[in-house]
């Protein structure tokens, strides 16, 4: 019997193959954290603002560091007031007073929010491979650069 579902499923996989379509190119990371990239530099370098970076991640400029002593890690349950906008200004989403786990959210937030303490503000310049990437979600296109300008209000240890 088993032998009967190993050719089953053998067959199946073959099948699967030989019918596959050509979906163009596979995706590239590299090249579109590149082009994500230079869209931010560009924004940043036309609109005056001095931002900081590590090397194939996010970008970020901090407004107001808030208690150094007292910033989240990647467990922590963090309450914030955040406003997320498009490459144009074009806002797509705000809310006040959210809490959430921060291990929960978009890797953009995980790496650029324990940037700031309980308190602190941060603007956040985030390539699509850190936000919703090539797949997007209702209301964000996929591989879209997204901004948020984030305030720190509360924060709880895990």
């Amino acid at each position: 019997m088993k032998k009967v579902f190993l050719l089953g499923g053998l067959g199946l996989a073959l099948l699967a193959a030989c019918s596959k379509k050509d979906n163009g190119p596979a995706f590239d990371p590299v090249a579109q954290y590149d082009a994500d990239s230079a869209i931010i530099v560009n924004y940043l370098k036309t609109n005056n603002i001095t931002a900081s970076h590590d090397p194939r991640s996010i970008f970020w400029q901090i407004i107001d560091s808030g208690d150094v002593a007292n910033k989240p890690t990647i467990t922590s349950n963090v309450t914030v007031n955040y406003a997320g906008t498009f490459v144009d200004g074009k806002s797509f989403d705000s809310k006040d007073n959210l809490s959430f786990d921060l291990n929960e959210v978009i890797d953009g937030w995980k790496i650029g929010i324990p940037k700031i303490g309980k308190g602190g503000r941060i603007k956040l310049f985030i390539p699509s491979y850190w936000a919703y990437g090539p797949g997007g979600r209702p209301g964000i296109p996929p591989n879209t650069v997204l901004f948020f300008d984030v305030t720190l209000k509360d924060l709880v240890k895990k």
